[in-house]
């Protein structure tokens, strides 16, 4: 257990007894059983568990029935460096539990998070931060969504840009460019990943963030859920940013749920959402590639 239990300590007259006495092997974990036998209020540390996941395994803490972080093992390693990065990042320990918070490993099976109970509040987030990744999570399984979307989505059209960037320069579709940075920032912050699927965010030309675990577990995590890296790759080449319909005139993201049911000889490839209005096409409301 890295750094004890927010700083505080637990006696080491206390710690020698909890040693001596709960050295068995019971389904509990250890140093779980030693905070319980010291006395430590359970709501002073998180519990955390390995998960099984699309690729490779997940650890997740829990407080009580709310997640707290979620880390992909081919990122931090090994659970003692888990421990650690959860310590740095909420300033509460992580010790080994017994069992997940409710939903979570339906959630991870399924790809379909939106209503698990996530606290964001401790991982030293900013206000843009936390809306951002709050809309990342809307984003539905087997999908992706471009960061224009995200911003629109986070209701970051006002907010203030970086210094970085000039205030008047532009992404497609009148997106202030200044967003990109601050989106790209949260999503390399994602305490909560793949339970926060920000492997579903792209940029505006179609290329994945993957800002927090590289692109090789990303494309391992849209794989999993129906994206294959070939199907990106073209739509990339294409520049194909939208997929219209002919017989519909209804334009959406490529991978919607409705854009694939769009035959082949029926679709129409558009570079920007001002292209598809001009051609007389509306968006979809499902998707909402643009507010609908």
């Amino acid at each position: 257990m890295s750094g004890g239990v927010n700083g505080q300590g637990t006696g080491e007259p206390a710690l020698a007894r909890a040693l001596a006495e709960l050295a068995d092997t019971g389904p509990t974990p250890f140093e779980l059983k030693v905070l319980r036998y010291v006395g430590i209020p359970e709501d002073r540390y998180d519990t955390y568990v390995r998960v099984e996941a699309p690729a490779g395994g997940l650890y997740v803490a829990q407080s009580g029935p709310v997640v707290t972080g979620a880390v992909l093992a081919a990122v931090v390693g090994t659970a003692r460096d888990f421990e650690e990065r959860h310590l740095a990042a909420t300033g509460r320990s992580a010790v080994p539990g017994t069992a997940t918070a409710p939903g979570v490993r339906p959630a991870v099976r399924t790809g379909r998070a939106r209503q698990l109970r996530i606290n964001l509040a401790g991982a030293g987030l900013t206000d843009t931060e936390s809306a951002v990744l709050d809309a990342v999570r809307s984003i539905p399984y087997g999908q992706l969504r471009p960061t224009s979307w995200v911003v629109r989505e986070a209701g970051l059209q006002g907010a203030a840009v970086p210094d970085a960037e000039p205030p008047d320069a532009e992404l497609q579709d009148g997106v202030p460019r200044g967003r990109t940075a601050q989106v790209a920032a949260a999503l390399a912050r994602n305490p909560i990943q793949l339970l926060i699927p920000c492997h579903r965010v792209t940029d505006d030309e179609g290329v994945p963030h993957d800002a927090a675990y590289g692109g090789a577990v990303g494309a391992a995590l849209r794989e999993a859920e129906g994206i294959s890296p070939e199907r990106v790759r073209a739509l990339v080449r294409t520049h194909t940013v939208f997929l219209g319909s002919d017989t519909t005139h209804i334009y959406c993201h490529p991978l919607c749920a409705h854009a694939r049911r769009i035959t082949p000889r029926h679709q129409v490839p558009f570079r920007s959402a001002r292209d598809a209005r001009r051609a007389g096409y509306r968006p979809c409301r499902s998707c909402r590639p643009l507010a609908a």
